[in-house]
């Protein structure tokens, strides 16, 4: 019976981490794909350097947000059950 309790144990803790590693994983492509996205609706005009302020200016917002998600991830990913 005890054998069987350990295996059970063991078993759930394998799920555990099976699961926070999916979900940092799907946190951080969220943040990519968010970043991506965000930024393809930039419409930068002008010359390079016009639209390089334009993107750096977007990125300014962007990042924190990604950031913030990437942080999330990791907590998800580091925590230990």
């Amino acid at each position: 019976m005890r054998s069987l309790r350990e295996f059970a144990e063991q078993q759930a803790e394998t799920v555990q981490e099976a699961q926070r590693e999916q979900f940092a994983t799907l946190t951080l492509n969220t943040a990519v794909e968010l970043t991506a996205a965000a930024l393809q609706q930039v419409s930068a005009q002008g010359g390079p350097d016009e639209q390089a302020i334009a993107l750096r200016d977007a990125m300014r917002v962007l990042f924190p947000e990604a950031v913030a998600l990437v942080s999330a991830a990791r907590q998800g990913f580091m925590r230990e059950g």
